[in-house]
Parts: C-alpha cells; structure tokens; sequence
C-alpha cells in the first residue's frame, strides 16, 4: 500500500440541521440566484442595483453582497444566462449585466421549480399543523 493511499481525509463536521441559520443559509444562496435572473427579468442592470432590487423583491430575506453577487453574474455570463457590457457612468466604470433568451428560458423553468417546490412546503406546513394541533387526521 502506498503512502498517499493509507492517508485518510479529515472527516468534516456535520453541519447543525438543528440549526435555523443553516436552512436560512441554504435556502437564501439558492433563491438569491433566482431573484437575480428575476431581476434582470425586468431589464439590464449593473451590480449594485442587482442586490438592492433582490433585496427588494424578498422583502429583505436576500441581501446580495459582493462576494456573493459577483460570482453569480460570472457564471451566469459563462453559461450564457446573461451578456455584460462595461459603461462609464459619471466617470466609473461599470458592468451592466442583460438576461439573454437563455437567461429568460431559465427563469421560466426555475419559476416553475419553485412553485413545485412552495406547493410542496405549503403541503408539509398544513400536515404538520395538524400534527401539532394533535389532529392525528
């Protein structure tokens, strides 16, 4: 046996299911990237307006920062999902970002994921009060 196969990973803690923060954390990086396609939705912006309008549109629940932002308009930009094209405004450069028809494409089928997905946790929500009104019906 050699040496680099008898070492063994390090096994990672298990996150805390328990834990509000975790499902928060969970679920918020996955619906900041839809809002962000739900945002460009309504037409070309740039980065900081990004965030504000998601902000917005979740009523506070996500708050896009730039370390988060950033590399969702990347990737989106890789994959096609939007185009971004540099500007100077009042002297600054800038990217304004524009949902390409992939990009809409996308959003559709992530708009129709998510309400399967919220019908689904209404679903779970009204099961599990009734369990806790001791209804076993």
């Amino acid at each position: 046996m050699s040496k680099a196969s008898s070492v063994r990973p390090v096994p990672r803690e298990a996150p805390d299911y328990t834990s509000r923060s975790y499902w928060t954390g969970t679920i918020k990086m996955s619906l900041s990237k839809f809002f962000v396609l739900r945002v460009l939705h309504d037409g070309p912006s740039h980065g900081y307006d990004i965030a504000r309008a998601v902000e917005r549109a979740t009523s506070g629940c996500c708050s896009p920062t730039e370390g988060g932002l950033y590399p969702v308009l990347r990737e989106f930009e890789a994959g096609g999902y939007v185009t971004a094209e540099l500007e100077v405004v009042s002297g600054r450069e800038r990217k304004t970002y524009t949902l390409t028809d992939k990009g809409r494409q996308a959003f559709s089928v992530g708009v129709d994921a998510w309400i399967e997905v919220t019908d689904a946790l209404l679903e779970t929500r009204r099961l599990a009060s009734k369990e806790k009104a001791g209804c076993g019906c």
